[in-house]
């Protein structure tokens, strides 16, 4: 598998100290240069940035099946190995998070066989984050 350099996302929140302790304290990602209004995230070597909009409120467009499940469009996560996955995962329900889709393993015993999850953040952004038994099935068809 290639890696790639890492990539940078913005996303609007509607309140900068509620998605610093979710990014921070909930995920545990490391945090970066921030100001008053916008915070620069480590996720897993990504820089994702928060940025406060005010009176923001994310919008799910709908949803697509998929292996059953509804899943949230527009999102956005991380492919993690199979046990940063479940740490990350463990985390969560600690936290309490309510998932829109628990921990599963979709697609099973098919190509591209992966645990997933789905969660949305104080702002109402939806993330997912999956991590595959075979990482090289990644793009199999």
């Amino acid at each position: 598998m290639t890696t790639l350099p890492p990539f940078h996302l913005a996303i609007p929140v509607h309140d900068i100290e509620a998605a610093r302790q979710f990014y921070g304290g909930v995920l545990g990602f490391g945090r970066g240069r921030s100001d008053v209004r916008w915070t620069d995230w480590n996720v897993d070597g990504h820089q994702v940035v928060t940025h406060q909009v005010d009176g923001h409120t994310a919008h799910v467009a709908g949803t697509n099946p998929v292996d059953g499940h509804d899943v949230p469009v527009p999102h956005f996560g991380l492919v993690l190995s199979v046990e940063r996955f479940q740490e990350l995962a463990g985390q969560l329900r600690e936290a309490g998070t309510d998932f829109v889709i628990e921990p599963y393993v979709r697609f099973e015993g098919e190509p591209g066989e992966q645990w997933t999850m789905f969660f949305l953040d104080p702002s109402g952004n939806a993330l997912e984050f999956k991590a595959f038994r075979d990482p090289s099935q990644l793009f199999a068809v």
